[in-house]
């Protein structure tokens, strides 16, 4: 049987053993926990609480409060408390960390509000005297002190209601070996972390390790298991963990990926703190970002889409015209192109492009892969797929939802039946709109290149999704199309 360095000294109460059969062991105690703390069973705890609903108007309220002694400058300090809380935002400062401290945020912390100091300053010199804008900055470096304190009162606070189990997020641990045991030891005894191990799952035979958390059955029953649970936080430990793609689709379906996930590195002895996001104890622990899906990003993603597309499509509607006429000039009737397409959630639509060539029947359209070195295409069709512009109708699409600016590019029926059954997660692609544009584009994944690395690319497009990211590959793009580095 393992036996963990962090299980309790000699003559302390023994941690609860389970069986494969799951539940405690007949024989063995409950579970040891720490002096003056309340076992999670039995109360019920503000799971839904975050870090941020404190976090987040205390900065505010200190950042805005100059303003109420130093009026004369208040629209200077209410313009630098607006771009603090965008850069801290931004930088991920209000998702609550599991070791509190302020002084491993000091660095980020100050480096984010000095910024918006010194650009409300420079903005400030610009329209004011050198007196002023003197009297400005003394008021902002005061008002960064306060928020550092705020920091250290409401971090307090924070950790006051994780140690009185007010705030613990159930926890499913993945993996009944050591490292698993030693996360539910280490969970158990120092509730200031935050989490309950509630349970965890392993698809092996013997999972009778030393934790402290009942077994919930094999990784596939994860989905289970939060339900059951209602488990909010899911660490991948050790254990007889089936493959690598299998278990990524357990953590992607909808129940789990609600949950906050967060990974055990393998030969995490060999981490150090330069490339550890958190930690428990001294076990690092790295947090995964669940691909934003739904949420105000999409939704500005959305209105983003159509303010561009509308825009783009008056911009560039003598270019059309130019297209629409070569297009016709070249190929006769029948300007415009129209194929089935699979978007989101695998739902058909019909996509939009300017016509290259006429096929010779409806199946070959459908199934044909690459038409690139067709003898058929004409200069005008060479052209515009080369550069892009044959895929300018598809702004239409994008204005009436089918399809957005950025994302991974619509294919077939066919291919996507046929890509699913050959390529792990290929299927994947689909939880979002389809794109005018995507990663695997921009970076050269364009004609016969292997399905699954444009497979890789876009997934990872989706897990690593922001409206930065979407910026740049808009940007990449318009270079593609200037210097004609496409098909």
């Amino acid at each position: 049987m393992l036996r963990s360095s962090t299980l309790p000294a000699e003559g302390s109460p023994d941690p609860l053993r389970v069986w494969p059969g799951g539940g405690p062991h007949p024989e063995r105690p409950a579970p040891w926990v720490a002096p003056g703390v309340r076992p999670l069973a039995g109360i019920r705890s503000a799971s839904r609480l975050k870090a941020w609903m404190l976090v987040l108007p205390v900065d505010a309220v200190v950042l805005v409060a100059p303003s109420w002694w130093a009026p004369e400058h208040a629209k200077g300090y209410l313009a630098m408390a607006v771009l603090s809380m965008v850069l801290l935002t931004g930088g991920g400062r209000y998702r609550a960390r599991l070791h509190v401290s302020v002084l491993e945020d000091l660095p980020v912390l100050l480096g984010r509000l000095l910024a918006a100091g010194a650009v409300v300053a420079t903005a400030f010199a610009l329209f004011h005297q050198v007196v002023e804008v003197t009297s400005f900055l003394k008021t902002a470096l005061a008002t960064i002190g306060l928020v550092v304190l705020g920091r250290v009162v409401s971090g307090q606070l924070i950790l006051l209601g994780r140690r009185r189990r007010i705030v613990a997020h159930r926890t499913i641990i993945i993996g009944g070996g050591e490292s698993g045991a030693e996360m539910a030891a280490l969970l158990n005894r120092y509730p200031q972390y935050g989490l309950f191990p509630v349970g965890f799952v392993d698809d092996g035979e013997q999972c009778v390790a030393d934790t402290e958390s009942r077994y919930l059955g094999r990784v596939e029953e994860l989905e289970d298991a939060v339900r059951a649970t209602g488990a909010d936080v899911i660490i991948v430990a050790d254990g007889d963990i089936p493959e690598e793609i299998r278990l990524l689709e357990v953590l992607r379906r909808p129940a789990s990926a609600q949950c906050d996930l967060m990974i055990v590195p393998r030969l995490h002895q060999f981490c150090k703190q330069a490339g550890v996001v958190d930690h428990i104890g001294a076990i690092p622990l790295i947090r995964i970002r669940t691909p934003a899906l739904r949420g105000p990003g999409l939704a500005v993603k959305r209105l983003f889409d159509v303010v561009a597309s509308a825009g783009a499509l008056v911009v560039f509607a003598p270019l059309m015209l130019a297209c629409v006429l070569a297009v016709r000039i070249e190929s006769g009737p029948g300007v415009f192109f129209r194929q089935t397409r699979v978007g989101r959630g695998g739902v058909p639509f019909t996509c939009l492009k300017f016509r290259s060539l006429h096929p010779e029947t409806g199946a070959e359209s459908a199934t044909r892969w690459s038409i690139a070195d067709d003898a058929r295409i004409g200069p005008v069709g060479r052209l515009l797929r080369r550069s892009g512009l044959d895929e300018l109708p598809q702004l239409l699409n994008i204005l009436r939802g089918d399809m957005t600016l950025v994302g991974p590019r619509p294919e077939r029926p066919f291919f996507v039946d046929l890509f699913s059954a050959q390529f792990p997660r290929y299927a994947h692609r689909h939880r979002v709109r389809a794109g005018l544009t995507g990663l695997a584009q921009v970076c050269g994944l364009r004609g016969n290149v292997p399905i699954a690395d444009r497979a890789r690319f876009d997934n990872y497009y989706i897990e690593n999704w922001s409206l930065w990211l979407d910026t740049k590959i808009l940007l990449r793009t318009v270079t593609e199309v200037l210097f004609a580095r496409g098909r």
